[in-house]
Order: C-alpha cells, then structure tokens, then sequence
C-alpha cells in the first residue's frame, strides 16, 4: 500500500497542496445553504443528492489513493471532504421532512454502502497488485467523467434562454482553475487517472466561461418567472462534486386573500408540497390578485 508514501517532485507537491486549499475551500462553500437551512428550521426546496454524491465520490478517491503511488495529498484532502460531507447529511437528515429523511437513508444505503461495498469486495478478492490500481482507478475516472456531464444540461439552457442567471461566472472560473491544478499534479505523479478526467473538467469549464461572456456581449434576457436550478459542479479532490445549493427552488410565500363569500376571510392558500418543489403554485387564489407572485 501507498498511503504514506511521499510526493518525490517538488512541482507535484506544489500543486498537490494548492489543489488541497482550493478544494477545501470548495468544500466549505455550501455552508451559506446549511446556515439559511438552520435558520429557518426547513430544508426547503434543496436536496441531499449532491452530498450523498460527494461523499461517494471522496470514498472512492481514498480507496484509489490507499493502493497508488504518491497519495498522501490525495488522502489529506478527500479524508476532510469526507467529514464535511457526513456533517452537511446529518444536518439536511435532521431539518428535512419525513420523506425525504428515509429517502436520503435509502440512497446512502445503496450508493455509499451497497455500490462502494461491491467495489471493495471485488478489487480485494479478484484483482491484485497493478491490476487493483488499474481497476479502481478507471472506476474514479468513470465516476467522475459521468459527473462531469452534469454541466451539459445547463450549457443547453444558456443557449435556449440566452441568460446566464442560473450559471455564475465563479463557479466556472472555479471548476477550470481546480481542473488545471490537479491535471498538472496528475502529470508530474505520472497519475493518468488523475490527469484524464480534470481535461474533461479544464473543457467543460472553459467552455461555460467563453459562454457566459458570450451571452454578456449579446445582452442576456430576463427570465420571468422561477429561475431554474443552479449546479454547482467543482472538483474536489481529484474527482468532480456537486455541492452548494444543489436543486435550489425558492418556496412560495402564502398570503392571506379577502373578499369570500358573505364578505368573511377566506383561509391563507397553502401551497402543497409539489407546489414548493415545482417552485411555482398552480391555480392558487394567488393568481387573481394584482401583480406577479413572487417566488
């Protein structure tokens, strides 16, 4: 096993601890989320796959990094994304309603547990040696180039709306400076798994910049209306996570409406829950009043 073994190229080091504070401050970043969450006693409209998907992937970089050469730095800073992903799950499972508890429950069961657990089983029993580290290597870059694709959807949306207000600049700024980092670590440890999938992460993150000022040149467009989600995708570690506000949906504020029948109050409408995660009520009382309902 490689877990104490020493990063030999001082470039490497270099970028290894440089890729280590910009992915702990990444991983700091949703912090906001759980700080409005706590504040409000709710989880709204946010969900916990993103962070179920983060601790995954953090599980299999220290997996990868136990058996490959060179990994101190990889386990330093995956070690702390797990704690930090536990942390931020405990807190969405205590804030979030009944459904959505067991339904968080359910997939750390399947992913984090069950497909990890397979994982494990399978490399320590039917592989060995150099053919371990190839298997769990290309398992991490297959993980984190399916990831990776996340971004594709709102690229499409960008084009189609022309407005850049569910893609903020720094976080594709953020996701090409992380994807460079760790691609020159990946090059002087001579860790093609490293390397490959922050090429796919330098593409995707260029790309959404040359796009947002692109769309900033033409003048983007005012989407009326309940905004779209935001994905936050950056790389943490070596392997993309997504993280931050996750499925962000505003919930709807219900207000009183006069003038029933007989001249009494009528009841405040209360939008149902697929009303909030939808992010917008459909044929509520709201809608015969003046003025747009605010989201």
């Amino acid at each position: 096993m490689a877990l104490l073994s020493r990063v030999d190229h001082p470039l490497a080091f270099s970028f290894g601890l440089l890729g280590n504070l910009i992915s702990f401050m990444v991983y700091l970043s949703p912090i906001p989320t759980f700080y409005r969450i706590h504040r409000k006693g709710s989880t709204e409209g946010f969900q916990s796959i993103p962070y179920v998907v983060g601790l995954f992937s953090a599980m299999l970089w220290i997996y990868y990094a136990i058996f490959a050469p060179h990994s101190g730095l990889l386990i330093s800073i995956n070690s702390f994304g797990c704690f930090i992903q536990t942390v931020y799950i405990c807190f969405f499972i205590i804030y979030a309603p009944k459904s959505l508890k067991i339904h968080t429950v359910k997939l750390l069961l399947y992913l984090n547990v069950g497909v990890f657990g397979i994982i494990v089983l399978f490399t320590l029993f039917l592989s060995k040696g150099s053919m371990r580290i190839q298997i769990i290597g290309w398992i991490c870059v297959s993980f984190s180039v399916s990831v990776f694709a996340a971004p594709l959807t709102i690229i499409m949306k960008v084009i189609h709306t022309r407005s850049v207000e569910y893609m903020p600049i720094w976080l594709s700024f953020s996701l090409t400076i992380s994807a460079v980092i760790w691609f020159l670590y990946g090059v002087f440890t001579k860790d093609r798994y490293v390397a490959l999938p922050n090429i796919l992460g330098f593409l995707f993150g260029t790309l959404q910049m040359i796009l947002y000022g692109w769309v900033k040149c033409l003048g983007q467009r005012r989407i009326d209306g309940p905004k779209l989600p935001v994905v936050n995708i950056g790389i943490v570690g070596v392997g993309p996570i997504i993280s931050g506000g996750g499925s962000e949906v505003h919930p709807i504020e219900a207000r009183p409406v006069t003038g029933g029948v007989g001249g009494e109050e009528e009841k405040p409408y209360e939008p149902s829950d697929r009303d909030i995660i939808e992010g917008v009520a459909h044929d509520s009382p709201l809608e015969d009043q003046e003025g747009p309902l605010e989201v």
